[in-house]
């Protein structure tokens, strides 16, 4: 019994540990070249900033700032900022499925229904940093935690905060 609970706690641990973020990067970029960003014209993929795009816009300005990297005019930067909410759908199950039996000796019978299954649909975070003169992408950061229309603002506002300040942990990126 012992062991299984220790199993289970250093299963636990584990996952706590896990990042919620994933990067990716251009190894060829010279990211101590770069002092200035702006956002980038179609950043966010609409005509008007939501609520979330606020928190989101707020969020990678005071992250870039502790990179000592200063907003200026767009024409005037070294890089681009670009991010967006993409839709995630995935299935959700909820609650215990049902399920009996009978048999005796080592044969049986059994009959059981699965979990009732939903369809969830969240957004997913994705930031990117674009170098302004080659117009590509050197480092790109997406979220593993979702936004969700359930959540309070607030809820959402520490949320945003939190998956911003992770993304940035790993700015600049540190070769392999």
């Amino acid at each position: 019994m012992a062991r299984l609970l220790l199993a289970a706690f250093v299963t636990l641990a584990m996952s706590g540990c896990a990042s919620n973020v994933v990067t990716d990067y251009n190894s060829a970029a010279a990211f101590g070249n770069y002092s200035s960003w702006a956002f980038a014209p179609d950043a966010g993929n609409s005509s008007f900033v939501s609520l979330d795009g606020n928190r989101i816009q707020g969020a990678i300005e005071r992250e870039l700032s502790l990179k000592s990297l200063r907003k200026v005019a767009e024409p005037e930067a070294d890089l681009l900022v670009n991010w967006q909410i993409t839709d995630v759908q995935h299935l959700e199950r909820s609650g215990l499925g049902l399920g009996f039996g009978f048999g005796t000796g080592h044969f049986g019978w059994g009959l059981s229904a699965p979990p009732p299954v939903r369809e969830v649909e969240e957004g997913k975070l994705v930031v990117e940093l674009v170098d302004k003169s080659t117009e590509k992408v050197v480092w790109r950061a997406a979220s593993r935690r979702y936004l969700n229309e359930n959540q309070s603002p607030e809820t959402r506002s520490k949320l945003i905060d939190e998956v911003v300040a992770e993304m940035f942990t790993r700015y600049p990126p540190e070769p392999d």
